[in-house]
């Protein structure tokens, strides 16, 4: 991928999350925080193998062009090893996203919105999410998401890792991180 050291945001929460903890990541746009999810995520999922309907992570994204950026930057990083993703965004039609979910998958990138329709169509369980990320979860504050936020994480595992990264720390997204978060590590 070109990269030679990490930024900052990489450099102090990759290892927290090697490690297994929750991160709290507070970084701007354009400094890196894609990798500093998604590196640890592809090393804790080469270990394993994805079952129909249940993906092992998860990582929801505002809008679907950002899934889109999350989803090639993972096929980047992951182009070595044997993972697979689906990305459920709108515009695309269910019955493809549905083929890739029976398949089973590692990775599920997708927006809140989407997500509860394959949910609510009974296509997805996410009792096997291992890792999910929150990304730009302040974009998802400023577009209404947090009510949708809220309930996939209480359809996750409450054992999950959480790697929740924001802009800035609204009142409204302290408030969720301190419900969903067990003791992470903040990186700011």
């Amino acid at each position: 991928a070109g990269y030679e050291k990490p930024t900052p945001i990489q450099e102090k929460a990759i290892p927290a999350a090697l490690d297994g903890k929750d991160v709290l990541g507070i970084a701007q746009t354009g400094t890196g925080k894609t990798a500093s999810f998604t590196l640890p995520m592809i090393n804790l999922l080469s270990r394993g193998r994805a079952r129909a309907r249940m993906p092992r992570s998860l990582v929801l994204c505002p809008t679907r062009e950002l899934a889109a950026q999350v989803a090639e930057n993972f096929d980047t990083y992951a182009k070595n090893l044997k993972l697979s993703k689906a990305l459920l965004i709108g515009g695309v039609s269910f019955k493809e996203q549905d083929i890739l979910i029976d398949k089973g998958v590692d990775v599920l990138i997708a927006t809140p919105g989407r997500l509860i329709d394959h949910f609510e169509r009974g296509k997805l369980l996410l009792t096997g999410v291992q890792v999910m990320v929150v990304d730009e979860a302040d974009r998802m504050l400023d577009m209404g998401f947090i009510p949708d936020i809220e309930r996939i994480f209480k359809l996750t595992p409450f054992t999950r890792q959480t790697l929740f990264f924001s802009a800035t720390m609204a009142p409204e997204i302290e408030r969720i991180t301190n419900t969903f978060l067990s003791a992470p590590v903040r990186v700011e």
